[in-house]
Protein backbone atom coordinates (compact mmCIF):
# COMPACT_ATOMS: atom_id res chain seq x y z
CA UNK A 1 0.00 0.00 0.00
CA UNK A 2 1.27 3.45 -0.89
CA UNK A 3 1.72 5.61 2.20
CA UNK A 4 1.20 9.33 2.71
CA UNK A 5 4.41 11.32 3.11
CA UNK A 6 3.79 14.29 5.41
CA UNK A 7 5.67 17.58 5.20
CA UNK A 8 6.23 17.64 8.97
CA UNK A 9 4.38 16.89 12.21
CA UNK A 10 2.23 20.02 11.97
CA UNK A 11 1.11 19.05 8.48
CA UNK A 12 0.34 15.55 9.74
CA UNK A 13 -1.68 16.96 12.64
CA UNK A 14 -3.74 19.15 10.35
CA UNK A 15 -4.60 16.22 8.12
CA UNK A 16 -5.37 13.99 11.09
CA UNK A 17 -7.73 16.64 12.47
CA UNK A 18 -9.79 16.50 9.26
CA UNK A 19 -10.41 12.81 9.93
CA UNK A 20 -11.58 13.66 13.45
CA UNK A 21 -13.79 16.62 12.49
CA UNK A 22 -16.91 14.93 13.88
CA UNK A 23 -15.54 15.74 17.37
CA UNK A 24 -15.12 19.47 16.72
CA UNK A 25 -16.62 21.82 19.29
CA UNK A 26 -17.60 19.15 21.83
CA UNK A 27 -16.97 20.04 25.46
CA UNK A 28 -16.19 16.46 26.50
CA UNK A 29 -13.10 15.98 24.30
CA UNK A 30 -9.50 16.18 25.56
CA UNK A 31 -6.41 15.80 23.35
CA UNK A 32 -3.32 14.23 24.93
CA UNK A 33 -0.07 14.12 22.96
CA UNK A 34 2.71 11.65 23.66
CA UNK A 35 5.89 13.69 24.09
CA UNK A 36 7.91 14.66 22.48
CA UNK A 37 7.14 13.95 18.84
CA UNK A 38 3.41 13.60 19.37
CA UNK A 39 2.94 17.13 20.71
CA UNK A 40 3.16 19.06 17.40
CA UNK A 41 0.66 16.61 15.90
CA UNK A 42 -1.65 16.84 18.93
CA UNK A 43 -1.41 20.65 18.96
CA UNK A 44 -2.88 20.88 15.46
CA UNK A 45 -5.60 18.36 16.31
CA UNK A 46 -6.59 20.25 19.48
CA UNK A 47 -6.60 23.60 17.69
CA UNK A 48 -8.77 22.33 14.84
CA UNK A 49 -11.25 20.61 17.18
CA UNK A 50 -11.26 23.53 19.65
CA UNK A 51 -10.37 21.05 22.41
CA UNK A 52 -7.92 21.38 25.32
CA UNK A 53 -4.40 20.05 24.83
CA UNK A 54 -2.19 18.34 27.37
CA UNK A 55 0.29 15.50 27.39
CA UNK A 56 0.42 11.95 28.69
CA UNK A 57 3.89 10.83 29.64
CA UNK A 58 5.14 7.47 28.47
CA UNK A 59 8.65 6.15 27.96
CA UNK A 60 9.89 3.33 25.76
CA UNK A 61 12.03 0.70 27.48
CA UNK A 62 14.86 0.04 25.06
CA UNK A 63 16.87 -3.18 25.02
CA UNK A 64 20.25 -2.68 26.78
CA UNK A 65 22.76 -1.73 24.08
CA UNK A 66 19.96 -1.29 21.52
CA UNK A 67 17.89 1.61 22.90
CA UNK A 68 15.73 1.96 19.77
CA UNK A 69 14.58 -1.68 20.05
CA UNK A 70 11.61 -1.66 22.44
CA UNK A 71 11.22 -4.41 25.01
CA UNK A 72 8.31 -2.54 26.60
CA UNK A 73 7.19 0.84 27.90
CA UNK A 74 6.13 2.63 31.06
CA UNK A 75 3.42 5.27 31.51
CA UNK A 76 2.07 7.67 34.11
CA UNK A 77 0.50 5.93 37.07
CA UNK A 78 3.20 3.25 37.37
CA UNK A 79 2.00 1.27 34.35
CA UNK A 80 4.48 -1.08 32.69
CA UNK A 81 3.75 -2.97 29.46
CA UNK A 82 6.34 -5.51 28.36
CA UNK A 83 7.02 -7.25 25.03
CA UNK A 84 7.50 -10.79 26.29
CA UNK A 85 8.47 -12.08 22.86
CA UNK A 86 11.45 -9.71 22.73
CA UNK A 87 12.44 -10.52 26.32
CA UNK A 88 12.41 -14.25 25.63
CA UNK A 89 14.14 -13.93 22.27
CA UNK A 90 17.03 -11.95 23.76
CA UNK A 91 17.04 -13.85 27.06
CA UNK A 92 16.95 -10.58 29.02
CA UNK A 93 17.47 -10.78 32.78
CA UNK A 94 14.99 -9.21 35.23
CA UNK A 95 17.80 -7.09 36.67
CA UNK A 96 18.53 -5.61 33.23
CA UNK A 97 14.85 -4.77 32.71
CA UNK A 98 14.54 -3.18 36.16
CA UNK A 99 17.61 -1.02 35.55
CA UNK A 100 16.22 0.34 32.28
CA UNK A 101 12.76 0.85 33.82
CA UNK A 102 14.23 2.79 36.77
CA UNK A 103 16.27 5.03 34.47
CA UNK A 104 13.33 5.75 32.18
CA UNK A 105 11.08 6.36 35.19
CA UNK A 106 13.46 9.08 36.38
CA UNK A 107 13.47 10.63 32.91
CA UNK A 108 9.67 10.58 32.83
CA UNK A 109 9.54 12.45 36.15
CA UNK A 110 12.10 14.96 34.89
CA UNK A 111 10.02 15.66 31.82
CA UNK A 112 6.85 15.95 33.85
CA UNK A 113 8.44 18.72 35.93
CA UNK A 114 9.69 20.53 32.82
CA UNK A 115 6.49 20.25 30.81
CA UNK A 116 3.79 20.54 33.44
CA UNK A 117 5.41 22.13 36.49
CA UNK A 118 2.79 22.03 39.23
CA UNK A 119 -0.20 21.86 36.87
CA UNK A 120 -2.30 18.69 37.30
CA UNK A 121 -3.68 16.65 34.43
CA UNK A 122 -7.03 17.90 33.14
CA UNK A 123 -10.17 16.09 34.27
CA UNK A 124 -10.32 12.88 32.20
CA UNK A 125 -13.12 10.98 33.91
CA UNK A 126 -16.05 10.44 31.52
CA UNK A 127 -14.22 12.34 28.75
CA UNK A 128 -13.48 11.31 25.18
CA UNK A 129 -9.68 11.25 25.17
CA UNK A 130 -7.66 11.42 21.98
CA UNK A 131 -4.20 9.87 22.46
CA UNK A 132 -2.05 11.32 19.69
CA UNK A 133 1.45 10.41 18.51
CA UNK A 134 3.40 11.02 15.31
CA UNK A 135 3.23 7.36 14.30
CA UNK A 136 3.11 3.73 15.41
CA UNK A 137 6.05 1.44 14.73
CA UNK A 138 5.99 -1.21 17.49
CA UNK A 139 3.07 0.28 19.42
CA UNK A 140 4.77 -0.34 22.78
CA UNK A 141 4.53 3.23 24.05
CA UNK A 142 0.95 3.67 22.84
CA UNK A 143 -0.13 0.41 24.46
CA UNK A 144 1.35 1.60 27.76
CA UNK A 145 -0.42 4.95 27.36
CA UNK A 146 -3.79 3.28 26.74
CA UNK A 147 -3.32 1.00 29.76
CA UNK A 148 -2.25 3.91 31.96
CA UNK A 149 -5.11 6.10 30.81
CA UNK A 150 -7.74 3.49 31.74
CA UNK A 151 -7.10 4.22 35.43
CA UNK A 152 -8.45 7.78 34.89
CA UNK A 153 -11.81 6.29 33.78
CA UNK A 154 -12.38 8.14 30.49
CA UNK A 155 -15.60 7.47 28.62
CA UNK A 156 -13.69 6.57 25.46
CA UNK A 157 -10.05 6.29 24.36
CA UNK A 158 -9.32 7.08 20.71
CA UNK A 159 -5.79 6.41 19.46
CA UNK A 160 -5.08 8.86 16.63
CA UNK A 161 -1.92 8.84 14.51
CA UNK A 162 -0.99 10.01 11.01
CA UNK A 163 0.85 6.79 10.08
CA UNK A 164 1.43 3.34 11.47
CA UNK A 165 2.36 -0.24 10.74
CA UNK A 166 -0.84 -2.04 9.67
CA UNK A 167 -0.49 -4.91 12.13
CA UNK A 168 0.21 -2.53 15.03
CA UNK A 169 -2.84 -0.38 14.28
CA UNK A 170 -4.96 -3.55 14.08
CA UNK A 171 -3.60 -4.84 17.41
CA UNK A 172 -4.39 -1.55 19.15
CA UNK A 173 -8.02 -1.76 18.03
CA UNK A 174 -8.39 -4.50 20.63
CA UNK A 175 -6.99 -2.33 23.44
CA UNK A 176 -8.34 1.15 22.60
CA UNK A 177 -11.99 1.97 21.95
CA UNK A 178 -11.15 3.31 18.49
CA UNK A 179 -8.05 3.70 16.33
CA UNK A 180 -7.74 6.40 13.67
CA UNK A 181 -4.68 5.93 11.46
CA UNK A 182 -4.55 7.94 8.24
CA UNK A 183 -1.94 5.82 6.50
CA UNK A 184 -0.90 2.19 6.99
CA UNK A 185 1.76 1.55 4.35
CA UNK A 186 3.26 -1.87 3.79
CA UNK A 187 6.18 -2.29 4.25
CA UNK A 188 6.19 0.31 7.01
CA UNK A 189 9.90 0.36 8.00
CA UNK A 190 9.94 3.40 10.34
CA UNK A 191 7.81 6.38 11.34
CA UNK A 192 10.41 8.86 10.06
CA UNK A 193 10.26 7.36 6.58
CA UNK A 194 6.84 8.99 6.11
CA UNK A 195 7.89 12.55 6.97
CA UNK A 196 10.00 14.86 4.85
CA UNK A 197 10.99 16.73 8.02
CA UNK A 198 11.30 14.42 11.03
CA UNK A 199 13.70 16.52 13.08
CA UNK A 200 13.63 15.90 16.81
CA UNK A 201 11.07 17.81 18.88
CA UNK A 202 12.79 19.64 21.74
CA UNK A 203 11.65 20.10 25.34
CA UNK A 204 11.41 23.81 24.59
CA UNK A 205 9.06 23.23 21.66
CA UNK A 206 6.82 21.02 23.81
CA UNK A 207 6.59 23.74 26.48
CA UNK A 208 5.93 26.44 23.86
CA UNK A 209 3.11 24.45 22.26
CA UNK A 210 1.46 23.81 25.63
CA UNK A 211 1.77 27.51 26.54
CA UNK A 212 0.36 28.55 23.17
CA UNK A 213 -2.61 26.24 23.66
CA UNK A 214 -3.30 27.63 27.15
CA UNK A 215 -3.21 31.12 25.66
CA UNK A 216 -5.68 30.05 22.97
CA UNK A 217 -8.06 28.89 25.69
CA UNK A 218 -7.56 32.03 27.76
CA UNK A 219 -5.62 30.34 30.55
CA UNK A 220 -2.52 31.74 32.28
Amino acid sequence: MQGIVFKDRHDAGGRLAEKLSNLEGRDDVVVLGLPRGGLPVAYEVARALDAPLDLFLVRKLGVPGQPEFAMGAIAMGGVQVMNNDVIKMLNLRPADIEQVAAREGEEMERRNRIYRGDRPLPELRNKIVLLVDDGLATGATMRAAVTGLRSFQPAKIIVAVPTGAPEVCARLEVEADQVVCLSTPQPFEAVGAWYRDFSQTSDQEVCELLARDRQRRGEA
